[in-house]
């Protein structure tokens, strides 16, 4: 009897690149130096960081736990310690093919999940083209299978002309989506729902690419030191530990994705633009059913409809139409909910990351086809084909 890795094309909708080594020294103009993001050794270790001028970004090597032997904060020392997909496109394909999975959609690390690193620069010339230069990179990996490897564009935020024209080249490329902060007014920029984005939305509408909002988008620290930054980041309170700070961190950025969520439907970009889809990436799916119900319910009894008469619909008819939340690990959680909203989920696996479903000798991670079989065996065809390829394939444009 086939198992459904084989019966479906699966499309894993979230997974990252660690970026190599000479990305942005290789591609953007000399001039600028060591304020480039470049690889060093952290002061009296062998570990390799990324930095900007003096300042240490994240290791390189903790963007790909994908089968290391080891928890954080421990993490591969340099990105040769970690598995070659990470990196490598012919690596990843043939990870692809060992693990069943047909297509995946590809995010950074460096510059965040939304470009905000990049803001530190200070300088919006060298800001702008570390932006293209990550995009021209990752125009460059997909093209070892563009039908498999699908590009996001990462977008100059902070510049909404030069999104637009970033958007138009990379669509012109072969890019697929385009990846927006879910929060960008912790960097001091308008809300999520101000029109000063309406532009972006409009035209990535009228491109047919959808809005990701992938966790962590907002404004965080570098991580120098994951011991010192550990507990203050997760919770503020050294009693966790280092490891059970990270759990609860881990934990937080999986919902917090409540915020853009809301806000799109809340603030009517749904209803300007309804063609527009939106992604919430890695952000699990249990909760979201709660929070839907609930902004229904709110929705209703606090009169929203008085203030806004020309929103035609409840808060879970813009989700159902134009929202996608994602799940990997979960269970009874994201069976309930695609059983409520078979239309509105997809399936990621987060390769790389510490996170994925990718395990390592101390990890209690499954194989994805492994995961997938054992929870998602008995769900009825016509569903398990939809949140494992057709959904996505809605989104994206594949096939």
């Amino acid at each position: 009897m086939s198992t459904l890795f084989e019966q479906i094309p699966v499309i894993d909708v979230d997974t990252h690149v660690s970026e190599p080594y000479d990305l942005w020294t290789s591609r953007v103009p000399r001039k600028w130096g060591d304020r480039v993001p470049h690889v060093v050794k952290a002061p009296g270790t062998n570990i390799d960081y990324w930095a900007i001028d003096d300042s240490l970004l994240l290791p390189a090597g903790i963007t790909a736990m994908a089968g290391f032997d080891g928890m954080l904060p421990e993490f591969p020392e340099t990105l040769a310690e970690a598995h070659p997909g990470a990196y490598d496109a012919q690596a990843r394909l043939k990870y692809m093919d060992e693990e069943g999975i047909r297509a995946q959609v590809l995010y950074p690390n460096v510059g965040g999940f939304g470009s905000g690193r990049f803001l530190q620069l200070g300088e919006p010339e060298l800001m702008l083209a570390c932006v293209t230069a990550y995009n021209d990179f990752l125009t460059d990996w997909t093209r070892a299978d563009p039908e498999r490897l699908i590009a996001i564009t990462a977008l100059p935020f902070w510049d909404v002309d030069a999104c637009l024209r970033e958007i138009e080249r990379c669509a012109a490329r072969g890019h697929r989506g385009i990846l927006f902060g879910s929060q960008p007014q912790t960097f001091g920029m308008p809300h999520l729902a101000d029109r000063h984005w309406d532009p972006i939305w409009a035209l990535a509408q009228e491109a047919g690419l959808a809005i990701s909002f992938h966790i962590g988008s907002q404004e965080i620290a570098n991580l120098e030191d994951l011991d010192e930054i550990a507990t203050p980041v997760a919770g503020g309170y050294e009693g966790f530990g280092v490891r059970g700070g990270l759990a609860k961190q881990s934990v937080m950025l999986f919902m917090d994705n409540v915020h853009c969520i809301t806000d799109v439907i809340i603030g009517g970009v749904c209803h300007r633009f309804p063609r527009l889809q939106f992604v919430s990436v890695e952000s699990g799916a249990g909760w979201i059913p709660f929070a839907i119900e609930a902004l229904d319910w709110q929705w209703q009894n606090n009169g929203v409809a008085r203030e806004h008469p020309e929103y035609e619909l409840l808060p879970s008819e813009y989700f159902r139409r134009q929202i996608s939340g994602c799940f990997w690990f979960e269970e009874a959680g994201a069976r309930a909910a695609v059983e409520q909203y078979p239309d509105s989920f997809l399936y990621e696996t987060d390769f790389p990351h510490v996170t994925s479903m990718s395990p390592g000798p101390q990890s209690v991670a499954e194989h994805p086809r492994d995961y997938a079989q054992r929870v998602w065996s008995d769900l009825p065809e016509d569903t398990a084909r939809k949140v494992f390829h057709d959904n996505a394939a809605r989104i994206y444009g594949l096939s």
